[in-house]
């Protein structure tokens, strides 16, 4: 029996609100038991996507709504996963734009809405949050038109339509006045100006890009995407026509569908709907699935480039194979091969340096491949991380151009000043600000490097009332050189365990990283110096006992709490000749090389 079926993604910045109108969808349309119990940003499943309150991946969900099946799409916010949303535009009819009824559109407002608007979508406008205090929704609805004039939409996507709601409570209004119910609204603006998807009767083959890779442990490989034509069956026989234009055969060995959260094993589907295919180890993304008697490629689908690149080597440390389960070079290896199967943002090449043994992995953004780290820590892996590095181009002339991104920091008025000299410093250009008096809005054009170690200095000059967004623009000619961290480390000279009465004594010499009773070793970074230079230290010498010293005495010292970085803020944190140590318990920092003497050497081969 044809179904209606229509296919939507939610677009937004980060924090709009995806994650949680998906959430109202499913709730509304019955796909939960009324006795089951059901989490917020239901949609969000990976440990680390709810951790850090964020969309990583992409995900499909299906709901009904009177005789219409509707695919969702709930997608990543953040530029550095950028490339799971160009790939998705192609597979949907519509797109829902949702944007904060008092931030208004934000940079990667402007990148997702540019990559529907130049595939032809007709996106509808959802203003969320209507119940804020601070709330100005009409404005923000000028502002939203103007960005649909400045990224030269057509005329009849400038006539979007424009509903208000409040997703946390499931609520959608035609009209700010109005007094909302429900997502009914909604349902019905997603119904009446997109159509479902017409059916061409006369085309009996298959036609199926894939948009999205995934892995499952029974069937292996799985693609995702929308059939344009025709219909697919389970065991059929099929021809993968390739980016390249290569074509190989496969088999539909399982067919599986979306109905609410789960993936169901079907025997046929038809033009228009999302399915998952098993059984084609080889496919990746953009291939188009067809029929061997008719091969209909669909145009490729192009992923951006990346413009982060990081080293991911093997551990070397003393306390190497202490916690990790995977240390050495081919398990790193064989886990980044798995990476590239589904993560088409990634590139991962061998080094050819003989001083070191792994890889680098080129990345859209330190948040990109610090998720990769984090996942690949929490399997067990031990990786020695090198200090981000931004990927140059040349143009045909010759010159060295860098990526350059776009940051919007929001924050209050007394702290603006010190914020806008930082950026000043790191080569960014002023291109707008706004202020209320109570808080400024300032806009950059920035080159990435120059954020590098940026977010965490933001924080503590704002004392984290502060907002930065950022989103990338494209490359601009190299900016000069950057001045990243002014001071020096220091540096453990001695293995063994902390102790309260050397650290007591460090304490003035700058900002300890370690507590008491840690392990260190020769060449970790135990704090940061107070000066420019490096200072080698012996965070391990106890009190020397005399008949006038009692060792109890030394348990009274009091000391200030070190300072634990985050892995993200760790990265950051690094200079050109030190490593991130990465194991299952610990993140530790360190020197790329560990004695005083490899130090000596390699700064003088400088």
């Amino acid at each position: 029996m044809e179904q209606k079926i229509i296919n939507i993604a939610v677009i937004a910045h980060v924090d709009a609100g995806k994650s949680t109108l998906v959430d109202a969808f499913l709730s509304q349309s019955g796909i939960f038991r009324e006795n089951e119990k059901v989490q917020e940003q239901v949609m969000d499943s990976n440990d680390q996507e709810r951790e850090r309150g964020i969309t990583i991946y992409s995900k499909n969900c299906a709901i009904n709504y009177k005789d219409y099946k509707i695919n969702i799409v709930d997608t990543p916010g953040h530029a550095d996963f950028s490339s799971e949303v160009e790939r998705i535009m192609k597979t949907v009819d519509t797109v829902i734009l949702l944007v904060d009824s008092s931030e208004g559109p934000m940079p990667q407002t402007r990148f997702v809405l540019s990559k529907a608007l130049e595939l032809g979508l007709k996106p509808i406008l959802l203003i969320n949050k209507i119940d804020k205090k601070d709330q100005r929704a009409l404005e923000v609805v000028d502002e939203v038109l103007e960005l649909f004039m400045e990224l030269d939409a057509t005329e009849e996507q400038m006539e979007f339509t424009t509903l208000f709601g409040i997703a946390k409570n499931g609520i959608a209004q035609y009209t700010l006045e109005e007094e909302g119910k429900d997502l009914s609204p909604l349902f019905e603006t997603i119904v009446k100006l997109t159509g479902h998807y017409d059916i061409d009767k006369a085309a009996t083959t298959p036609q199926i890009q894939i948009s999205s890779l995934a892995y499952d442990p029974f069937v292996g490989r799985l693609g995702i995407g929308r059939i344009f034509e025709g219909t697919i069956k389970e065991g059929q026989q099929v021809s993968i026509s390739k980016n390249d234009g290569s074509v190989s055969k496969g088999k539909i060995s399982n067919l599986y569908v979306y109905e609410g959260l789960k993936r169901v094993q079907v025997k046929e589907a038809q033009a228009g709907d999302i399915v998952v295919l098993a059984g084609m180890s080889e496919v990746t993304i953009g291939d188009t699935i067809c029929d061997p008697t008719d091969i209909k490629p669909l145009p490729p689908i192009i992923v951006e480039e990346p413009t982060m690149s990081m080293n991911f080597l093997v551990n070397t440390s003393p306390f190497a194979g202490k916690v990790g389960k995977f240390v050495t070079t081919r398990n790193i290896k064989e886990r980044l091969e798995k990476e590239l199967e589904v993560n088409v943002g990634l590139r991962v090449e061998a080094l050819t340096d003989s001083s070191a043994d792994g890889f680098k992995v080129y990345g859209r953004g330190e948040l990109h491949l610090s998720v990769l780290i984090e996942t690949m820590r929490r399997e067990g892996f031990e990786l020695g991380i090198s200090r981000p590095e931004v990927v140059f181009h040349t143009d045909e002339h010759g010159k060295k151009l860098e990526p350059m991104e776009k940051v919007i920091v929001d924050v209050p008025t007394e702290y603006s000043g010190t914020a806008i000299n930082k950026l000043n410093l790191r080569k960014g250009r002023m291109i707008d600000m706004d202020s209320n008096g109570i808080r400024d809005r300032v806009t950059y054009i920035v080159p990435t490097r120059g954020l590098i170690g940026f977010k965490t200095e933001f924080t503590n000059d704002s004392h984290g009332e502060g907002i930065l967004v950022k989103s990338g623009i494209g490359y601009e000619e190299y900016k000069g050189a950057i001045e990243h961290r002014k001071n020096g480390a220091l540096v453990s000279m001695a293995n063994g365990t902390t102790l309260p009465y050397a650290l007591n004594n460090l304490e003035d010499r700058g900002i300890l990283f370690v507590g008491p009773q840690v392990d260190v070793y020769e060449g970790m970074i135990i704090g940061l110096h107070a000066k420019e230079n490096d200072l080698n230290v012996n965070p391990t010498t106890g009190k020397k006992l005399t008949n006038t010293r009692a060792s109890g005495s030394d348990d009274s010292v009091k000391l200030t709490p070190p300072v634990i970085y985050t892995l993200e803020e760790s990265l950051e944190f690094i200079e050109w000749d030190e490593l991130v140590e990465v194991t299952p318990t610990d993140i530790r920092l360190r020197k790329k090389w560990l004695t005083i003497n490899e130090r000596k050497q390699h700064r003088s081969a400088q």
